[in-house]
């Protein structure tokens, strides 16, 4: 952004005027000036302020100054202190002076930034705190308490003399020293019966009535005594802040090979990616239920965390940037359930490495805490995944702080964790609530299970996913496409970054004897969904080991496999022959697969062995069936077939279901999805970092702001007042649109909404057609539309700039 316009005010004498207020220190700043401001402060940019003067406004209140001192780091919020405690205003030497011990070349910057961030305004020589920042370090800034000489006679000669403190407390009694030190550093006040007592110097019997009377204390209420701050400073040697921290805590780390971190997140990235596809593809045929509360029963993440070997938190991870990668949803069913929704099917069809890239920019921005989950919320209830509680709009800044950390270190580096925090710690020291401390000190675990990190150190395809996602989060279109699962861009630095690392899908397993088979390497995703239904998994790591059972090829054969085609199947795709066990299992269990049949009675259930049978209805775990024969080789349910078949199963036979003429039916599995609809909202502290275009574009509006209101009509025809937009006729509107539309010029617009309310707004108009006009507006930095039959005036701004 080219620096151009400022506004300098100067005296008749041609002296440069001191700024009187914020405001007036804003309007003498450059156009970059301005969007180093906003840059700053993002806050301040949504929406864009119609001035300068309603910039300076917004920027002094309350929670956009609390939301800028956060930002600020323990140096540079010590500065503020030191500023708080100093008289208003304060020139730079009296800052300098405070900081004992700081060099000119470690402040210089600092105060700049203050500046900078609109906290702090004016010349060096007249420096002025904002209110609200005074206002947020408390009645005792530093914990110091006010300057008393002014009030309180007794206190002045301590503030002509200093030196006058320590030869009178020279002769204190034992024990007034040690009872004023306790408050010196802070807070100032102390409480004490009866404090504003009448005491001299004849009739002090206690030490602390001696320091009364010697003004060293002063009374401010009856019980409550307070430290000048005259007496203070001399007792803290001068010193306004202590533990002054200008540079942040080293951080103590590992140097690893870079190939080696990289190689290592990248088969971390490899598994995330696969536990994700096995958790959908699971919860395609058997969701778990939605609670009441709309979360994830515990039964529900306990058995998941099992199927994909993993303890409960790796589990809700996974599960919980499902969900905000859009994957993952509830399917708005009466019986609500959580399956895949559409854009899952779209995911599994792309490379590995555009999967990770997804799954990682949703876990950088997502506001789901997975940390929170089993965890006791504020009422001692547990929290659930995917419960609503899970949501923290502070959770992404959090996980981003740290990560910049990382961002900051070298490749290769490993920080210890301890090291870390407390680097963070000096960052933002304003964050201290339990959430943050939770976020941040999780992190690290949920950056290396992901594969963002390897070893503990940050990936070169990590640290690219940070960066692209920083350039995403500053663009609307990139935004935008992320409002619809499946439609964010992969970034191609962290997929070319990645790809490389990836090991390379096997198309093949290994046959045993003991009714295994090895995976000695990942499946490719069609090869390894067809081994988990043949098959269960055993064990994982460097290589998957299934095992296949009478349960396992049942569950294929209820799928619609036959056995010739399961034998087809691993004929082609073992490298090893089919060992003969193996085979004469498929056949086995293929053979007595819907040996017992059953159809519709509400459910009959058939079999040619009447021993089979009898061993059905004596089976007691089938007594819920109530079951009733009606010949040797049939019995009847009142049951429904699902649930007859089902249990069944569960009870170790094979049945299969049959149509009216007896042919076996094939039920296959019904693979689940929820209706298309948008990612889940992403909640937000902060919005997000404003582009250069938008940046650009918020100081053009504020130029043009500025001279509107210089420029703004005074009065209308009719006498009707001032302040306010001369009133026009429809063809005196379009005429004067028409003119600023061919000399490209902006002008002063009054709109009527629907409410009948009527706005000022400053547009430069770019198409008339059809009784609309489409223009930009310079406050919003958008391009709108307007009805021309709702503008109630037009007038010129006679700004040749603009």
């Amino acid at each position: 952004m080219a620096t151009k316009r400022t506004t300098k005010a100067t005296s008749p004498q041609g002296e440069a005027v001191r700024p009187r207020s914020l405001a007036e220190d804003l309007r003498r700043r450059t156009d970059d000036q301005i969007g180093a401001l906003l840059e700053a402060r993002p806050d301040l940019v949504h929406p864009v302020p119609a001035d300068l003067g309603s910039l300076a406004t917004r920027a002094g209140t309350g929670p956009s100054t609390a939301r800028a001192l956060d930002r600020l780091d323990l140096f540079a919020l010590q500065v503020v202190t030191a500023l708080g405690a100093l008289p208003d205003p304060s020139s730079y030497a009296d800052v300098l002076a405070s900081l004992h011990g700081v060099p000119g070349t470690v402040l210089k910057p600092v105060i700049a930034r203050l500046k900078t961030m609109a906290l702090l305004w004016g010349d060096d020589d007249e420096l002025h705190l904002v209110r609200p920042v005074r206002e947020a370090l408390g009645a005792h800034p530093a914990g110091l308490g006010p300057l008393m000489a002014q009030s309180r006679r007794g206190v002045a000669p301590y503030a002509e003399d200093p030196t006058e403190v320590e030869r009178v407390l020279s002769s204190a009694p034992d024990g007034a020293r040690a009872a004023l030190e306790k408050l010196v550093w802070g807070p100032p006040i102390g409480r004490v019966e009866n404090a504003d007592r009448p005491v001299d110097v004849d009739s002090a019997r206690t030490p602390i009535e001696w320091l009364l009377a010697h003004h060293l204390l002063e009374p401010i209420a009856p019980d409550t005594v307070i430290v000048p701050r005259e007496v203070a400073l001399v007792l803290r040697a001068g010193v306004v802040v202590r533990d002054l921290a200008p540079l942040p805590p080293s951080i103590d780390h590992i140097d690893r090979a870079v190939d080696l971190v990289d190689r290592t997140a990248g088969q971390q990235a490899f598994t995330f990616v696969r536990l994700v596809e096995n958790l959908l593809e699971t919860w395609s045929f058997t969701p778990p239920s939605v609670l009441r509360s709309g979360g994830l029963a515990v039964r529900d993440l306990t058995r998941t965390a099992a199927e994909l070997d993993l303890d409960e938190e790796g589990a809700a991870l996974v599960i919980e940037i499902a969900y905000a990668a859009g994957l993952l949803g509830a399917d708005g069913e009466v019986d609500e359930v959580w399956c895949p929704t559409p854009a899952f099917d779209s995911w599994r069809a792309r490379t590995v490495a555009e999967r990770w890239a997804l799954l990682a920019q949703a876990w950088l921005l997502m506001t789901r805490t997975p940390v929170l989950v089993s965890g006791r919320d504020e009422a001692g209830s547990r929290v659930n995944a995917l419960a609503r509680d899970t949501d923290r709009a502070l959770t992404p800044d959090a996980r981003r702080a740290l990560l910049d950390e990382l961002v900051a270190l070298e490749a290769g580096q490993s920080p210890s964790h301890t090291s870390l925090l407390a680097r963070l710690r000096w960052r933002r020291p304003r964050r201290t609530s339990p959430l943050w401390q939770s976020v941040v000190e999780s992190t690290p675990e949920e950056a290396e299970r992901l594969g963002v990190t390897g070893l503990g150190a940050l990936s070169t395809h990590g640290r690219a996913l940070i960066a692209s996602t920083t350039a995403e989060e500053t663009s609307a279109e990139a935004r935008a496409a992320t409002r619809m699962p499946g439609r964010s861009p992969a970034s191609t630095t962290v997929v070319a970054a990645l790809t490389p690392l990836l090991p390379a899908p096997l198309d093949h397993v290994l046959l045993q004897a003991d009714l295994t088979a090895v995976a000695p390497g990942p499946l490719e995703s069609e090869l390894a969904r067809e081994m988990s239904l043949l098959a269960d998994i055993e064990s994982t790591g460097g290589a998957t080991v299934y095992r296949f059972s009478d349960a396992s090829l049942r569950r294929a054969l209820d799928a619609g496999r036959s056995a010739t085609d399961i034998l087809a199947t691993l004929h082609s795709r073992s490298r090893t022959p089919l060992p003969q066990p193996l085979e004469y299992l498929v056949t086995d269990v293929a053979r007595r697969h819907g040996a017992i049949r059953v159809g519709l009675a509400t459910a009959y259930v058939r079999c040619d062995d009447p021993t089979t049978v009898s061993e059905i209805l004596a089976d007691k775990r089938l007594a819920v069936l109530r079951l009733m024969r009606l010949a040797d080789t049939v019995v009847a349910s009142q049951a429904p077939l699902d649930i007859v078949l089902d249990r069944l199963r569960e009870a170790g036979f094979s049945p299969s279901a049959e149509n009216s003429e007896g042919a076996v039916v094939i039920r296959r599995p019904h693979e689940r999805r929820t209706p298309a609809k948008p990612r889940p909202p992403r909640l937000s502290v902060e919005p997000a970092p404003p582009s250069v275009a938008m940046l650009t574009a918020a100081v053009r509006a504020l130029r043009a702001g500025e001279t509107a209101a210089a420029n703004r009509p005074t009065s209308l025809p009719d006498g009707l007042g001032s302040g306010r937009l001369p009133r026009s006729t429809t063809s005196d509107t379009m005429a004067e649109l028409r003119s600023a539309l061919d000399k490209q010029n902006a002008v002063w617009i009054g709109y009527a909404d629907s409410t009948g309310t009527t706005t000022e707004r400053v547009v430069e108009p770019l198409r008339i057609d059809g009784g609309f006009l489409t223009a930009y507006d310079l406050r919003t930095a958008e391009v709108r539309t307007f009805t021309v039959a709702r503008i109630t005036g037009v007038s010129s701004i006679a700004d040749p700039a603009l």
